[in-house]
């Protein structure tokens, strides 16, 4: 009976516990809301010790594992580094005492007058700066981009790809930019060549003046009215470089047909030597004003040659001046100087005119003139019927 009793009173609460959540849920479905979960709040999880001392030993066993690859991997960067910039500056260093010894090799070993005058010392500095200047950024950008591919291979980076992308970007780009390829090379070759430099007055065929800059794709000239002409260096197809060795001045002196020649001969002479004596146009002309006789000989003038050897890039400033000079040399000596139409010779009769004895032109000449039909005589009345 106690047990009976004890089990029925064990077995009682649990069904009506049940009994009673059914009824609630029924009673939530029959008003259409469903449960909603209370929302609890989560406490951080804060590791115990023996989980910081695990991870804190495996931290240290793998840097323990790993250090002497990073320290093989450092030192092995450090040094191509290292060999990178003393490669660089040696290389730089050795282009440039390469450049200097042959200046002074040129400079040394050009004992003639004719090599003097070619190129002098100026313009050896700045021809040995142009190429030594490129020379120096090619060994940097050779060394130092070898060093950074060497670098990226100790990293155990695959640089198959990135060549082979480079390779394809750099024909593509060649087939794109072929242009600035072939003006890149032209400059080169035109600054290694020493076909122009700065100062230099040239005629590049598609625009003339004085180079104001040399660049490896573009010079810049500025022409006789001032402008700035940008010539690319791949559509030079032919240079006429006037600032190098000597200019030509020449004048050519027009005057009358019955004049002395000797008497013009010395009033040129005596112009000459007066000139080439005065400052500066004796460090202008580097050989005597010749007068090299006529050029040309016509019926009512004939035409003497001066010329003379002058400094590069000066021969425009000395053909004026000797043009000054002579007109007022041959003003004093009473010498005509001609030019553009034909001057008749003193005491030779007029030509006559050939229009003269013609006579002026009639209105009459014209019958169907007003003045031709008023004076025509009146037609006689008609007597036929």
């Amino acid at each position: 009976m106690d047990r009976t009793s004890d089990r029925t009173a064990q077995d009682g609460p649990p069904h009506l516990e049940v009994s009673a959540v059914s009824l609630s849920a029924a009673v939530l479905l029959a008003a259409g809301s469903s449960p909603s979960p209370s929302p609890t709040p989560t406490a951080p999880t804060v590791p115990s010790l023996r989980e910081a001392h695990e991870s804190a030993t495996n931290a240290a066993g793998w840097v323990e594992e790993n250090w002497s690859t990073w320290l093989a991997i450092g030192l092995r960067v450090l040094l191509i580094v290292a060999i990178a910039v003393v490669l660089r500056a040696v290389v730089r260093r050795a282009i440039t005492k390469l450049i200097d010894r042959m200046n002074r090799r040129t400079g040394t070993s050009g004992g003639t007058a004719l090599s003097g005058l070619l190129v002098n010392a100026e313009r050896r500095r700045q021809r040995s700066e142009a190429i030594g200047s490129v020379l120096r950024s090619v060994a940097s950008f050779l060394i130092l981009g070898t060093a950074a591919l060497m670098v990226l291979g100790t990293f155990q980076i695959n640089l198959a790809p990135l060549l082979a992308s480079a390779g394809v970007a750099g024909v593509a780009i060649g087939f794109g930019a072929r242009n600035l390829v072939t003006d890149f090379l032209s400059g080169v070759f035109m600054i290694l060549e020493d076909q122009y430099g700065v100062g230099d007055s040239i005629d590049a065929g598609v625009a003339s003046g004085e180079v104001i800059e040399v660049g490896l794709r573009v010079t810049k000239l500025r022409g006789a009215d001032g402008e700035i002409w940008y010539v690319r260096n791949g559509e030079v197809k032919r240079i006429g470089n006037l600032s190098q060795g000597w200019s030509t001045a020449g004048v050519d002196v027009t005057v009358r047909s019955d004049e002395d020649l000797d008497k013009v001969q010395e009033a040129l002479t005596a112009v000459g030597e007066r000139m080439s004596k005065e400052e500066p146009w004796n460090e202008m002309l580097w050989g005597p004003i010749e007068t090299l006789g006529l050029d040309s000989v016509l019926l009512d003038s004939m035409v003497v040659r001066v010329s003379a050897k002058t400094m590069p890039g000066k021969a425009l400033t000395v053909e004026r001046e000797l043009r000054w000079r002579i007109k007022r040399a041959f003003d004093g000596a009473g010498i005509a100087i001609v030019g553009g139409a034909t001057v008749p010779l003193e005491g030779a009769p007029a030509a006559a005119d050939p229009a003269a004895g013609v006579a002026a032109p009639s209105a009459y000449a014209n019958t169907v003139s007003p003045q031709s039909v008023a004076a025509s005589p009146i037609p006689p009345p008609s007597t036929s019927k």
